[in-house]
């Protein structure tokens, strides 16, 4: 019997895991923020967490693709964001806080399109 119990307690545990780990944005240095301005590249409005990819022009004319990661489209639409907002080849200036690697992405702060229009990701995040 507790041989059972601990099976089963334990592959629960194990089920749970990814639940919990998803969420860490640890990756993230939120006491830094880098603003980038450039094109639309793609919009992945997708669950857990949607993507905007945006490429940049460099000074020596190469093209780096960002990544801004914000919530799910559920977060996103309480925030006043749509998938369609964000159409390929739209300009856009964006600020996020980067990751800690230096790599070319970052947690989605605030956006500004090239219509002067404002996007604030975190405006329908709520917690409970």
């Amino acid at each position: 019997m507790r041989k059972t119990l601990a099976c089963v307690l334990g592959s629960l545990t194990l089920l749970a895991a990814p639940t919990f780990a998803h969420h860490s944005a640890v990756m993230f240095d939120d006491a830094k923020e880098i603003t980038v301005t450039g094109t639309v590249k793609e919009f992945q409005y997708t669950n857990p967490h949607s993507w905007l990819l945006i490429d940049v022009k460099n000074d020596d004319g190469s093209v780096t693709t960002w990544g801004f990661e914000a919530e799910g489209p559920s977060t996103l639409t309480r925030a006043g964001i749509r998938k369609s907002d964000f159409a390929p080849g739209t300009a856009i200036t964006i600020t996020g806080n980067p990751m800690r690697d230096g790599r070319p992405a970052a947690a989605w702060v605030r956006a500004k399109r090239g219509d002067g229009k404002d996007f604030d990701p975190r405006a329908g995040f709520v917690i409970k």
